[in-house]
């Protein structure tokens, strides 16, 4: 990544994530508009956003290991990206709460094959010293597409509610055109992976640490020991063996590193369904709920810029749990800011705080578990994180919509700062263990 030609793979990559996250963004709020338009509550908003995780559930740790036989990959993350068009055209066709459930699976397992893919070029392409700027480069362009997507999805559905809407039809064809807009932009970024050289996913060679030095010392971050990243990676044979998912497991540091990443993705989703039937039931129109979310994509874009100088400056274990704390109190205000109080210029400060913790965890548990464990095993590795990711966005929903039926939508998101505080607690008690 030294030389300007060496960077024309990522930027590549770069481009087709925004396209994908925008389409992704732009659709999936939407979506909860739809169900509503069809008669659904907070329950089925819950269940549609668990089955966006269903297929990537059962066929990540297969995609995981197609990833590491591969040698290039350019067109698989270009078959993840039509995936996500043809969940996106489901959508917009969808007249029944069934047929939105089976495109939300399809857009979730189109996602996964982009992500899954996107992500093992990372981790094959970057050496130790550069990956956090690999990877925040990477999950920059995803907070880009969480900036745009709801804002676009907004300004096509308007300023006004669905409830004050005097033609409900007339919603119900915006809400259509928002979702034929989102798979036509994911579809966009088929072409785009085409510019990647055939080559561009080749696997690299392992590069051994000097004698005595463990990888993770070498890069220089305070406060960080090789248990956290040397581990199997340096020990003898370990590299060698099959990469199941128990063995990855047992790797120290990586069900703590899965948990914080889990809560953190978990949080996105039911934000990201969950705040347009609080904007709903507050009186806000799809026009602020866009608004609210964009500035919340817009501020993790902005912490993921400038988290290679976090990470040079402070350990990832502590940006790891400063992100998760502070976006469970600031996100976890926003639902009676707008329902009680109805102070949407404190409702943005606190998406913007929330925006900015959020923002900081994904990136840095990605490399959290790269660095973990031996370098053929980082493929299969970052397949059980997504995994884990995955399972936590099949239950969570589902818990979030059905603690949401008794409290009203607010509910859905208080769960999800409790797990994210859990997470943040787990990780402090095992820090001081260590």
């Amino acid at each position: 990544m030294a030389k300007r030609g060496d960077l024309s793979w990522l930027w590549i990559m770069i481009a087709a994530a925004v396209l994908t996250q925008t389409a992704l963004n732009l659709l999936r709020p939407v979506t909860s508009y739809k169900l509503l338009v069809l008669g659904a509550g907070e329950t089925w908003v819950g269940l549609a956003t668990a089955a966006y995780a269903i297929l990537p559930l059962v066929f990540a740790m297969a995609l995981g290991r197609l990833t590491g036989r591969l040698p290039t990959l350019r067109g698989m993350i270009a078959l993840g990206g039509a995936v996500m068009a043809l969940g996106g055209l489901g959508l917009a066709f969808g007249g029944s709460i069934a047929v939105i459930m089976v495109s939300s699976a399809v857009l979730g397992m189109g996602h996964l094959v982009f992500t899954i893919a996107g992500q093992t070029v990372i981790g094959r392409r970057s050496t130790p010293a550069t990956m956090d700027a690999a990877f925040g480069w990477f999950t920059a362009a995803f907070s880009v597409g969480q900036m745009l997507g709801p804002l676009i999805s907004g300004l096509i559905l308007g300023n006004v509610t669905l409830g004050e809407a005097s033609h409900s039809t007339a919603f119900a064809g915006r809400i259509d055109a928002s979702l034929w807009l989102g798979a036509a932009c994911s579809l966009l970024a088929v072409p785009v992976m085409y510019l990647m050289r055939a080559d561009g996913g080749r696997r690299p060679r392992a590069h051994p640490p000097a004698p005595g030095v463990a990888p993770e010392h070498r890069t220089g971050r305070r406060g960080e020991t090789a248990a956290a990243g040397a581990g199997p990676a340096s020990g003898s044979g370990v590299g060698s063996e099959k990469p199941t998912m128990l063995r990855i497991w047992r790797v120290p540091g990586i069900p703590s590193h899965m948990m914080a990443s889990l809560a953190l993705l978990a949080m996105l989703d039911i934000l990201t369904a969950f705040l347009p039937l609080v904007g709903e039931a507050a009186g806000v129109a799809p026009i602020g709920v866009g608004v609210l979310l964009s500035v919340r994509g817009g501020a993790s874009f902005v912490s993921r810029i400038v988290l290679p100088w976090m990470s040079r400056r402070w350990s990832r274990h502590g940006l790891v749990l400063v992100s998760l704390l502070a976006t469970a109190v600031a996100l976890g205000f926003v639902p009676p800011v707008l329902q009680v109080w109805g102070a949407s210029w404190l409702a943005l400060s606190l998406m913007a705080v929330g925006g900015l913790a959020l923002g900081i965890g994904q990136p840095l548990t990605m490399s959290l578990v790269s660095q973990a464990v031996p370098v053929p095993w980082r493929g299969p590795a970052l397949a059980v994180r997504l995994v884990g990711n995955r399972v936590g966005q099949v239950v969570m929903p589902v818990v979030a919509g059905l603690v949401a039926a008794p409290l009203g939508p607010a509910g859905g998101i208080w769960c999800a700062c409790l797990i994210l505080a859990a997470s943040g607690a787990e990780r402090l008690v095992s820090g001081r263990r260590r």
